[in-house]
């Protein structure tokens, strides 16, 4: 399949996994995401020329997702529905998310990889969008005022360009060995 054909395919696979995860989560639910994604995934990683690459992001934005997400929460600034009511930290849909995301970097965002400053905008509005929209169209999450979403804002705009950098140094070919005389 050509690149432009997995395009279309990946955007709406990832549209899936977010649409079940937020909304298995506003019903209380944390693992509707969790089944989306690992069908998601399964799919993406079998058709990618970039296996190796995507399972790396997926680990990175995993983790980073993890750390910055759990920031919200231990900060006060998001809640989620669908977590231990007791844990100050990000919920494992939330990482699903992020995991999801990091599939789109070497397929249907990959021609944000060389244009930065379309990146950070992208990243600065697309990540406090989806925020709003979880959190006031579906009510998985709740986030009070406006300073959690310039703090998504800012960090979203960083992470999309730092993703995109490295997925586009993952899949970079080596360069090729100079054979002296």
């Amino acid at each position: 399949m050509s690149q432009l054909g997995t395009w279309l395919p990946n955007a709406l696979g990832f549209q899936f996994v977010w649409c079940a995860t937020v909304g298995g989560a506003a019903r209380g639910l944390w693992w509707p995401g969790l089944l989306a994604l690992a069908a998601f995934a399964g799919w993406q990683l079998r058709i990618s020329r970039h296996r190796r690459a995507d399972l790396q992001l997926m680990l990175v934005a995993a983790i980073g997702g993890f750390a910055l997400d759990s920031l919200w929460v231990g900060l006060g600034w998001v809640q989620h529905r669908a977590a231990l009511p007791w844990s100050p930290v990000a919920p494992v849909w939330i990482v699903a998310l992020w995991i999801g995301f990091a599939l789109t970097l070497n397929h249907s965002l990959a021609a944000l990889k060389p244009h930065r400053l379309l990146a950070i905008a992208f990243g600065a509005l697309g990540g406090p969008l989806a925020y709003w929209i979880a959190a006031e169209l579906w009510q998985a999450s709740t986030i009070d005022g406006w300073i959690p979403y310039l703090a998504l804002a800012l960090a979203w705009g960083v992470a999309t360009p730092l993703l995109l950098c490295l997925a586009s140094r993952l899949t970079a070919d080596p360069p090729s060995p100079t054979h002296a005389g």
